[in-house]
C-alpha cells in the first residue's frame, strides 16, 4: 500500500480520501481498507466500451491510481449558477442512457436477477466532473450489474434525500432537479422504487437523519415520477 505521508489531500468523500501523486494522477484510498478490485474492474469495463470514466492505472488493496480530472463537479457548477437544473437533468440522464446501453460487466454481486446492464448506483451531481472533454462519472464503488430503471430511481432517491435534508444550500438545488431528471431519463423507475429504497436504507454510510427521512424522500420520488410521466 502506498505511503501517503507528505501527499496533498485533494478530495475526501464519505468512504475514501484522494491524494495528488506524480504524473497527473491521483491515488484514491478506501478508509475501511476494503479492496478496490471490483470497482477497478467495472471502470475498466465501461471505459473499454467508450463510457467516460477515469482511467485506472493501478488497483492494489484499497488503493486506486486514477487520472486526475480537471474541472468542477456538476454540483459545484449548479451552486455557482454555471448550470441550470435543466442542464443538469440532461447531463445526468445522458450518462444514464450511455451507461445502460453497455453490456453487463459480469460482476459477482449483481443488483437483482435482471442484471441486463451496468448500474452505477451513486450517479448524482457530486459524482460528475465537467472536464474540457465532457462530463466524466466518478466514484464507482457501488457499481454492479442490474436493471437500468433501478439505477435511474436510485439517482432520484439520492436527490430527494438531499432535498428533504438539512443543508439549506443543497436542498433547493436538489429539489429543482428531481422532476426534470426523471422526465429526461424516462423508463419505468417506479417499478424499482421499493428495491432502491431498501438498498439505500441498508447503506451504512447514511446518517441517522438521512435514514429517518428516507421514506419521505421515496414518497417525493413517487410523486415526481407520476407528475412527469
Amino acid at each position: 500500500m502506498t505511503d501517503v505521508t507528505g501527499l496533498a489531500l485533494v478530495g475526501a468523500g464519505r468512504t475514501a480520501d484522494v491524494y495528488a501523486i506524480d504524473g497527473g494522477r491521483v491515488l484514491r484510498r478506501y478508509r475501511d481498507g476494503a479492496s478496490a478490485a471490483s470497482e477497478a474492474a467495472v471502470m475498466t469495463h465501461v471505459r473499454a466500451h467508450g463510457f467516460p470514466a477515469p482511467a485506472v492505472h493501478e488497483a492494489t488493496g484499497p488503493d486506486l491510481v486514477l487520472d486526475h480530472l480537471a474541472g468542477p463537479t456538476l454540483l459545484q457548477a449548479l451552486l455557482d449558477g454555471d448550470r441550470t437544473a435543466a442542464d443538469a437533468a440532461t447531463i445526468l440522464a445522458g450518462l444514464h442512457h450511455r451507461l445502460h446501453a453497455l453490456p453487463p460487466s459480469g460482476h459477482a454481486r449483481p443488483a437483482g436477477p435482471a442484471a441486463g446492464t451496468v448500474v452505477h448506483l451513486d450517479l448524482h451531481p457530486g459524482n460528475v466532473v465537467l472536464t474540457p472533454e465532457g462530463p466524466v462519472l466518478i466514484d464507482w464503488r457501488n457499481a454492479t450489474d442490474g436493471p437500468a430503471d433501478l439505477d435511474v430511481v436510485y439517482s432520484a432517491l439520492i436527490l430527494a434525500q438531499v432535498s428533504v435534508g438539512t443543508d439549506a444550500a443543497l436542498a433547493p438545488v436538489a429539489a429543482a432537479l428531481i422532476g426534470p431528471f426523471l422526465a429526461a431519463a424516462g423508463g419505468g423507475p417506479l417499478d424499482h422504487l421499493a428495491a432502491a429504497t431498501a438498498r439505500r436504507g441498508a447503506d451504512p454510510q447514511l446518517t441517522t437523519t438521512e435514514r429517518e427521512r428516507l421514506a419521505t424522500a421515496a414518497s417525493l420520488v413517487a410523486e415526481e415520477a407520476r407528475r412527469t410521466s
